[in-house]
């Protein structure tokens, strides 16, 4: 049986951040990876500040101090680009959501800049003249996930041994692999996404397929990631749903999202849905009908009961951890979530009270003791 101090099960960004972590805390980490692309590989790749509650602010621009220490470090693959947001105000209520966004994200220190219609016309020529104004927040930006969770992975050296199998059945201290082999570690870090209802038997998360597409490449046509502030609403409507983001990407592609569902993993395009997500994207951006669109594409999103990720041990399996729940923001809290979820391995004590993201929140009472 192969032993080690912790062991990671799911290598996408949040799963790789929490290995990377654990492996410069001078922990021998085993990860273990079934091949199969996840979230990680089907999303936007934003670095952007949400506050749609406080809980998920904290995280969030707490996560984006730390991108900002690891970006110079990581190598032009992983495609890091500080473009900032524009958070796009369609009417004058909507510039008063604008404006409590911006008193909001300043309690965290969060620099953003209100703009007129001018102001983002001259950021943006493209977009619609019919705007109210906007939000500019200059500290997001992007990065290509999938080759950040490889930088994490690689980085870590020998610290970290990256197993390409499936974990079958967990036990703690022990996890069984498809091809038989058994691992053994003091702590079990469970970070494969929807991946964990079936591996842990329980329901903690429920599936939020979103759809995007990508243009061909086209040269530089926008200089920022552009976002409606309707946004928010539409990531937490219980319903199916679509809102307007774009990003400009480094190969002179526009990557145009974005769509939700509840409760389906089904992968074949919902073509009327993505016609509707098209459709709002050209609402703001009218010349997008021009483009040609290469691709397009489905994912899924991991959510929670409440909206928030599951960070910290399991409530009632010792030696189990979670690090699950992100939905579009995994790549965002990466670094927050693995050091918040270190910190609480190792025994120290992290940046910010966990209690908002613990899993026990979730159960009742009864079912902990």
């Amino acid at each position: 049986m192969t032993e080690s101090d912790v062991i990671v099960i799911g290598a996408g960004i949040v799963g790789a951040a929490c290995a990377w972590q654990l492996a410069k805390r001078g922990q021998r980490v085993t990860l273990i990876d079934d091949g199969h692309a996840g979230a990680t590989a089907a999303g936007m790749g934003h670095l952007v500040c949400m506050d749609d509650d406080p809980a998920e602010l904290t995280l969030s621009a707490w996560s984006l101090t730390r991108w900002r220490a690891l970006t110079p470090l990581m190598p032009e693959s992983c495609a890091w680009r500080g473009c900032g947001t524009l958070w796009l105000a369609e009417t004058p209520q909507e510039l008063e959501l604008a404006e409590e966004k911006q008193q909001r994200m300043a309690q965290h220190q969060v620099s953003s800049e209100l703009h007129t219609r001018t102001q983002l016309a001259a950021r943006e020529p493209l977009l619609t003249p019919r705007l109210a104004g906007g939000l500019w927040v200059p500290g997001d930006g992007i990065v290509y996930a999938p080759n950040v969770a490889r930088w994490f992975i690689h980085d870590a050296g020998e610290a970290i041994t990256h197993l390409q199998d499936a974990a079958t059945a967990v036990d703690a201290p022990c996890v069984t692999l498809q091809s038989g082999k058994r691992l053994r570690a003091g702590a079990i870090v469970i970070a494969c996404g929807l991946g964990a209802n079936s591996l842990l038997n329980e329901t903690w998360l429920r599936p939020k397929k979103g759809q995007l597409a990508i243009t061909d490449r086209y040269g530089p046509m926008l200089s920022h990631q552009l976002v409606e502030l309707g946004y928010g609403a539409s990531a937490h409507a219980g319903g199916t749903s679509v809102a307007f983001n774009i990003q400009p990407r480094p190969t002179g592609q526009l990557l145009i999202g974005s769509s939700r569902q509840f409760d389906t993993t089904d992968r074949e395009l919902d073509l009327p849905l993505l016609a509707r997500m098209l459709a709002r994207a050209s609402h703001f951006l009218p010349t997008l009908p021009d483009l040609n669109i290469i691709r397009c594409w489905s994912g899924f999103r991991a959510a929670s009961a409440d909206g928030n990720p599951l960070i910290g041990p399991h409530p009632t399996r010792p030696g189990i951890w979670l690090a699950l729940g992100h939905e579009g923001l995994g790549v965002t809290t990466a670094p927050a979530t693995a050091e918040l979820l270190c910190a609480q391995i190792v025994g120290e004590r992290p940046a910010y009270s966990p209690d908002a993201w613990l899993p026990a929140r979730l159960l009742p009472d009864e079912a902990i003791a």
